[in-house]
């Protein structure tokens, strides 16, 4: 009976996949708000090592150390203390991938033993990303700078050099994407309150549950990023007082978020038109807010964050993160040996692809990621075979891969078809920095995905949860 079921539910999963409605779905936009800061952090730690590695004459070093700047990419919207500490896990881990990469291409390892390696790194980082909530690109990026490395190191004499680019690109994305902190050092706790404040204003006068849910969540998230950026209350220096006093403010604005949801009638049409003022405002960036806000004898709530290590403690032993783990490095040694098989080019590309989509929350998530990932992988790849095809140069080649990472970072909240037509040219084009690139690659690019998202779909169905059936709710209506 249970090995019954599992069929019946994997053969659901499947036909899900290609149901037009999960289609449809799969290129609707969503609404993204502060986009525009984590991509120019991007930018910025690209131009850096881009622009040094091209002046120093290190051309292909130059685009190795631009995967190690993608550090910059991973974390955004993090409290700065915890943004820090982050980073410093994402650039440990790009080293490894991009060392074990090279290693193993100065070694000549076998090509199936190299995706196995990989496979394995990919899905351990994407279990200890999981654990420690460290949001971004995701493994998909230690697979791209561990094939770069690989690529790069035909001698032991070029692992050092190797290391050396992406510790370089890392260090300049970790310090890039921190920069901030001595501006707006309560930016990111800012932007929280914002996000929770026009929960509380989503509600209006509909208490129903879904929406409740997400505004309490919502004020959670802030009152703990608000904690997190003020630093330890015993603080006395000039900077410590003006942040606690920042914070306070903060934490009141919270306070009076939280009363408006038991507000009714009237009431609470002025407490939200007044709360919208209020988040108008925290989502200026730049200088402290004069927002008055009424004082109260109540005594603000405030929130005591759980360590760093101490909260990853749960996710580490999560048996659903760990078989998501297995299933991402099973789906990616599956993929590339199967690229392998059928002769194509790059095969780590076909890994790269079944990494990228199981990185989705739940099966629903993944099928969404397979399809869009490769429509833009292939609208993308005929972007890059016009641009391949003008033989671009090393200085032109460096502003398409800026402009390219950009436009991902600004598109990836919205719809990820958009950041894979952005993402595809930028990493072909990154691939032949120093080198002679055809447009036969983009052509690869698209084979090696399709085998790549292909295989995941096929792993994701026949591993799939009993209790992921988020798939056959969105289903029925097509029926």
């Amino acid at each position: 009976m249970t090995t019954t079921t599992r069929l019946r539910h994997s053969g659901a999963a499947l036909a899900h996949s290609v149901s037009l409605a999960t289609w449809r779905t799969s290129f609707a936009m969503r609404p993204a708000d502060a986009i525009f800061a984590p991509a120019m952090k991007v930018g910025v730690a690209a131009t850096l090592v881009l622009v040094g590695g091209g002046l120093l004459g290190h051309e292909p070093l130059a685009g190795i150390a631009s995967l190690g700047a993608l550090t910059s990419a991973f974390g955004r919207y993090q409290p700065y203390r915890r943004l820090a500490r982050m980073l410093a896990m994402v650039a440990v881990a790009l080293l490894v991938a991009a060392g074990a990469g090279a290693f193993m291409g100065a070694a000549g390892t076998p090509l199936g033993l190299q995706i196995v390696v990989l496979s394995a790194i990919a899905g351990l980082s994407a279990h200890v990303f999981s654990a420690f909530g460290i949001t971004g690109p995701g493994a998909v990026i230690l697979v791209f700078a561990a094939s770069a490395g690989s690529a790069y190191a035909h001698t032991f004499d070029a692992v050092p050099s190797v290391l050396a680019a992406v510790g370089i690109g890392a260090v300049a994305g970790w310090l890039v994407a921190m920069a901030p902190v001595l501006v707006v050092p309560m930016g990111p706790a800012r932007l929280a309150t914002a996000r929770a404040i026009a929960a509380v204003v989503r509600i209006g006068t509909d208490d129903a549950g879904n929406r409740q849910s997400a505004a309490q969540a919502a004020l959670r998230s802030a009152r703990e990023s608000v904690a997190l950026s003020a630093g330890p209350l015993r603080g006395s220096g000039r900077r410590a007082l003006l942040l606690q006093g920042r914070a306070a403010r903060l934490n009141q604005l919270l306070d009076e978020a939280d009363a408006t949801r038991t507000l009714r009638g009237a009431a609470q049409a002025a407490a939200l038109a007044g709360l919208a003022r209020h988040e108008s405002e925290l989502r200026k960036m730049r200088g402290t807010p004069a927002i008055p806000v009424p004082a109260t004898e109540a005594k603000q709530e405030t929130a005591t964050p759980q360590g760093f290590l101490a909260a990853a403690r749960t996710g580490l032993g999560s048996r659903s993160s760990a078989s998501q783990a297995l299933r991402m490095a099973a789906a990616s040694a599956l993929s590339g040996w199967t690229a392998v098989d059928l002769g194509l080019e790059h095969p780590l590309w076909a890994s790269m692809g079944a990494v990228a989509i199981l990185q989705g929350l739940n099966y629903s998530v993944t099928v969404q990621r397979a399809i869009q990932r490769l429509v833009g992988n292939m609208v993308g790849a005929a972007v890059a075979v016009a641009l391949l095809s003008l033989s671009l140069g090393f200085w032109p080649s460096v502003v398409m891969v800026v402009v390219f990472q950009m436009l991902a970072e600004l598109l990836v909240l919205k719809n990820y078809t958009l950041t894979t037509i952005a993402v595809t040219p930028m990493a072909l084009i990154m691939t032949g920095l120093g080198t002679h690139l055809g447009p036969d690659a983009a052509v690869s690019r698209v084979a090696d995905t399709l085998v790549g998202v292909v295989i995941g779909v096929l792993v994701a169905a026949v591993s799939i949860s009993l209790s992921d059936r988020v798939h056959l709710a969105q289903r029925k209506p097509a029926n």
